[in-house]
Formats: C-alpha cells, sequence, structure tokens
C-alpha cells in the first residue's frame, strides 16, 4: 500500500503519493518556490506561494500523485467536463476522467501503464524506458462520432493477465489531442504486445502476460 505525503499549509495541503509519480516535473519547473528539488527534508511548502497558484500547479500533474484540499474559500479541484485517454509516445496512457478504478474514486488523473513491464500496475512507473518501449503516440482515427455526453464516471478495470477495460463516456486522443475514438467501452492493451496499439487483440495470451 502506498504512502501519501501531507504538507499541510496556512490556506492549502498538498498531498504526494510518491508510487503514482512519473517525475513530469510540472510542479519543479512550475512552482520551485513550492514544490523543491534536490534538497534534504520536506520537499514540499504549502506556504511558498498563494494557495490558487499552488492548485493550479497541482492540477497540471498528470499523474496524480499530487492533490490538495483548500482550507480558505478557495475551490477544489473540479471534474473534467470531458474525460479523456492520451496516447503517449512510446509510452503509458494518460488519463483525465473522473476516475473510478475497481469501483473506488481515485480522482481525475492518472497515468496508466501500456508497455507491461511496469512494477505499480496498472500506474506507470517508467519502465517504458528501461525496455525500450515503442508505440505511436498517433494511431489511426477510428469511431469519433460524437457522444450524448463527454462527463461523468469513468470505470477502469484491469483484466487478470489481460487488458485494461474502460467503460463510460470517453474520448481517447492522440499523444497531440486528434480524437481517435469516441465511445463508452473500450480495451485497452496493457500487455505492450498488441499489434493495434492502443487497443488490446489478444496478444496478452501469446504473450504471457501476467499481473496481479
Amino acid at each position: 500500500m502506498s504512502k501519501i505525503n501531507k504538507y499541510e499549509g496556512r490556506k492549502i495541503t498538498v498531498f504526494f503519493d510518491s508510487d503514482r509519480c512519473i517525475h513530469s516535473r510540472n510542479c519543479v519547473l512550475g512552482l520551485p518556490s513550492v514544490f523543491r528539488a534536490n534538497i534534504k527534508g520536506e520537499w514540499v511548502d504549502p506556504n511558498g506561494a498563494s494557495a490558487e497558484e499552488i492548485a493550479s500547479i497541482v492540477r497540471t500533474c498528470p499523474s496524480g500523485a499530487l492533490t490538495y484540499c483548500r482550507s480558505d474559500s478557495g475551490y477544489e479541484e473540479m471534474a473534467p467536463q470531458v474525460n479523456l485517454i492520451k496516447t503517449l509516445e512510446n509510452g503509458p496512457l494518460s488519463v483525465h476522467a473522473t476516475i473510478f478504478f475497481e469501483g473506488k474514486s481515485t480522482g481525475n488523473r492518472a497515468v496508466l501503464c501500456r508497455c507491461g513491464a511496469s512494477k505499480n500496475k496498472p500506474y506507470c512507473d517508467g519502465s517504458h524506458k528501461e525496455i525500450s518501449f515503442i508505440a505511436t503516440g498517433e494511431p489511426r482515427t477510428g469511431k469519433i462520432d460524437p457522444l450524448e455526453k463527454r462527463d461523468g464516471p469513468l470505470a477502469i478495470t484491469p483484466l487478470k493477465d489481460g487488458p485494461l477495460i474502460a467503460e463510460g463516456n470517453l474520448e481517447l486522443c492522440s499523444g497531440t489531442g486528434r480524437p481517435l475514438l469516441r465511445t463508452q467501452k473500450t480495451f485497452l492493451c496493457r500487455c505492450g504486445a498488441s499489434a493495434n496499439k492502443p487497443f488490446c487483440d489478444g496478444s496478452h495470451k501469446k504473450a504471457g502476460f501476467k499481473s496481479d
């Protein structure tokens, strides 16, 4: 079970789940007075900037490793108006949606492994770089008929030794934002072997993919 660190400030509290961090560095580059890299001790200073500045940067954390709670009159993070999953070039799936993972609410942001090598499945841990995973972030466009509704809960369920099932209003996009598929249910490869990435084509069986 991951340990979530809590950094409590006068107007905002920041939470950090190190197990979900993919080191995108949005935080340390965007607000170095708060997110202080390469120091001993606590690396987050929740009083180092205004609560709104901190909240704005936290919302750019793609993995959901950073979250926050306001203790002033400011707004908490809003649910996305459009549920999105992006295919990152030679990398993971970036999710921005009202996520329910195996029935449990897990926030609005996550980065999910699609190379099959992560030791923290279903989340990405950067293993795609170690194994030189290759997968285009610009696959071909499929059915993109408009959805009647674009938000709401998105249920993500990993099948044992198999793909991820995403159920709910969903727009799948390329890494640059080009729409690939609009759907309410799809099966996404997480073994790294599909010949039809990002979709599952059953290759996990032949590849002997194993997951918890």
